[in-house]
């Protein structure tokens, strides 16, 4: 068996683009996601060890030192921070020739001949849902019998294995709280929306939505949602309350995790047993009668991906939403008591200035607590890769979707708007939405009931307007 080290290395300065981040980039205010997607193999190899370096503040010279007593590297990538990863494994192996590298991540698993030809340091990656592949490869296995993976030989060939077949049985992949417990310190991450310190996990993989934009499900998950039994959910919730009694959220990630509102409603009731305060991910159609179950059972906030409040742009990004849904969803969430957090994009097919003026209205008047605003990334393997390459919205010099500082540019373009009035309007968004006396008043009201509160904002504001000026800079 090799000793294995599982490594989101050090990147951009505060780079959000671990092994859990949908969009990675340097966000508004410091934001870190658990790297969930390399704690699942670290669960499953014995005497694993999970380095996780931009939370943690650790620099190459420090993971390097750390490598030096293992026998096999897995990395986790992405398209922004591909070189910078590649030169990681560099510096790893000069202070160690032997050490077996590979990497995971969806950019490696949709362009995996690429990928080893254009660093020729790696001697594998894992191609799609890579879980028991890399235990395979931590197991000794000769990489020629491992399915699922792509591997070079001793001659510098380059040869790919058949795939391996999904996981069906959820239940087989071990908890991931207890990879947490021992190698990360869960207060060095962040989310502004979240509780603080917060957990994040998956109760299941694959999202049935078919959003042309949407990295996971089209790389690794599927498009089917194969879930873990309640029971299996309910285990790891129990043991992470007891592991980690300061933990104020808990954070379910998969994609869509009220896809499945009965399931939805049975995890809730039995979370509601243990007292836990809990969050996840939405679409913006869940009925009222499952939105009351899960809000009497612990639910504080919905994480709800609107994307656009313009009806022909959801339907050209095959979002299967309406406009009109989307409004009385959100009203039923506001008499409830259930807090939003509303994530917009910009810069997607059929953008205009004027669609851009409709979705800032849009999220002015259903008012979520808090919002995000991301511009549409292309990531290769998606969709709106294809279509983006097909129709020359996408040029070659913005294929990283991210500045040399780690910040995300406005990498598509079209003939009636430009990277510039994509990328601007970015700011304007913020300004909008927030800069209102309504929500002024309310963000004022709720800091002055918790000093905690009130620390948080006026830290995270810091954070935000530096964060704008940089911006500002690196445009010009």
């Amino acid at each position: 068996m090799l000793r294995t080290l599982f490594l989101q290395a050090p990147s951009f300065d505060g780079f959000d683009g671990g092994a859990g981040s949908r969009y990675q980039a340097r966000r508004e205010v410091k934001s870190f996601w658990f790297p969930t997607w390399l704690a699942q193999p670290a669960a499953l190899v014995e005497n694993s060890k999970l380095i996780d370096a931009p939370p943690h503040g650790i620099g190459l010279a420090e993971v390097v030192k750390q490598a030096k007593d293992f026998d096999h590297v897995v990395v986790h990538t992405s398209v922004p921070s591909f070189k910078s990863d590649v030169a990681t494994i560099e510096a790893l192996k000069a202070e160690n020739p032997k050490l077996l590298a590979g990497m995971i991540g969806a950019k490696v698993a949709v362009n995996a001949e690429g990928s080893l030809r254009e660093a020729p340091v790696l001697d594998y990656v894992a191609r799609n849902e890579f879980d028991f592949t890399v235990k395979d490869v931590a197991d000794g296995l000769p990489l020629k019998e491992i399915k699922g993976i792509s591997y070079r030989s001793s001659r510098d060939v380059i040869h790919h294995n058949e795939d391996r077949p999904t996981i069906e049985n959820m239940d087989s992949l071990p908890f991931v709280t207890p990879v947490y417990k021992r190698d990360l310190t869960i207060e060095n991450y962040f989310i502004g929306y979240l509780k603080h310190p917060y957990i994040s996990l998956y109760t299941g993989r694959g999202c049935k939505s078919r959003c042309t934009f949407c990295l996971w499900p089209q790389t690794v998950g599927g498009h089917r949602y194969r879930t873990r039994s309640v029971g299996h959910v309910i285990d790891e919730i129990r043991y992470a309350k007891s592991a980690f009694p300061q933990v104020k959220e808990f954070f379910f990630d998969d994609d869509t995790f009220t896809d499945d509102a009965p399931r939805a409603e049975a995890i809730a009731r039995e979370l509601g047993k243990l007292g836990v305060t809990w969050s996840c991910n939405a679409k913006a159609n869940v009925p009222r009668g499952t939105l009351e179950v899960l809000k009497d059972n612990g639910l504080r906030l919905l994480l709800v991906g609107y994307e656009s409040g313009n009806q022909q742009i959801l339907h050209n990004i095959k979002k299967g939403m309406r406009v009109e849904v989307a409004e009385r969803f959100t009203r039923d969430c506001h008499d409830l008591g259930i807090t939003i957090h509303g994530t917009f994009i910009l810069g997607l097919p059929g953008e205009t200035t004027e669609t851009i003026r409709e979705t800032v209205e849009f999220a002015k008047r259903i008012n979520p607590h808090t919002i995000q605003v991301s511009l549409a990334a292309p990531y290769p393997g998606t969709y709106l890769y294809n279509q983006a390459v097909q129709n020359g919205w996408l040029d070659a010099a913005n294929a990283e979707l991210v500045d040399e500082h780690g910040i995300q540019i406005a990498p598509l373009h079209y003939p009636h708007l430009s990277h510039k009035q994509i990328f601007d309007s970015l700011e304007d968004f913020y300004k909008q939405f927030y800069f209102r006396p309504g929500k002024i008043a309310s963000i004022v009201a709720e800091m002055m009931r918790s000093t905690d509160v009130m620390k948080r904002r006026l830290r995270e504001g810091v954070e935000f307007f530096h964060f704008l000026r940089e911006r500002r800079g690196h445009a010009a």
